[in-house]
């Protein structure tokens, strides 16, 4: 598996990109709906397959279940090409939401249009905004690494959103989140970070 870095094309305090996109069900989530009353949002470029994200996803969990109690949602995006990756599908989202006990919305972005506006590169990718849409943090989970000994502990992100909820945007540098590169549609590789699907 290659390891694919986050990219910081999003600077701090700029205006995250709005969405709207279906769950693995079909329902329809808007970015304006899920932010309205948060005191802000996390949002995880991930999917189904990627070692990386397997990882983690249980400790996301519960990540987003005390963020939840703090005043902020968590929302997980899959943008994966599930032509040429079937085990990302929309089916297979939900099965795996529920598996790892994601009480999230969990959306599909098929023409993979979000994951380019924010520039994510990786699965897991992930970005905190403030209560006011404004990027916050980007970059990654924690220093934990598949097949590796150190705990998954989500400190980083932690950081991320206790410095939000103060009103701070967090102090950089970022350490970026490394996972799987986006596996994107053929031809519909991004100019910001052109690795074609392995």
């Amino acid at each position: 598996m290659a390891e694919v870095p986050s990219t910081f094309q999003l600077k701090p305090g700029e205006p995250a990109p709005e969405f709207e996109l279906p769950d693995g069900t079909g329902k329809i989530y808007r970015s304006d709906d899920l932010l309205g009353g948060k005191k802000g949002m996390v949002l995880a470029f991930v999917c189904n397959h990627c070692p990386y994200v397997i990882h983690l996803a249980k400790e996301l969990g519960q990540f987003a279940r005390e963020a939840a109690e703090k005043g902020i949602q968590t929302v997980a995006i899959n943008a994966n090409d599930i032509t040429a990756y079937p085990a990302d599908s929309p089916d297979k989202m939900v099965a795996f939401a529920k598996a790892n006990d994601w009480d999230f919305p969990y959306l599909y972005d098929e023409d993979q249009s979000v994951a380019k506006s924010y520039a994510a590169a990786c699965t897991p990718d992930f970005y905190v905004l403030d209560c006011a849409g404004k990027l916050s943090y980007a970059g990654r989970f924690d220093d934990s690494r598949p097949g590796g000994h150190d705990q998954v502990t989500g400190v980083d992100l932690r950081k991320a959103i206790e410095s939000t909820l103060a009103g701070n945007l967090v102090r950089e540098p970022w350490y970026p989140s490394i996972g799987c590169n986006i596996k994107w549609k053929p031809g519909n590789e991004p100019d910001y970070f052109p690795i074609r699907s392995d």
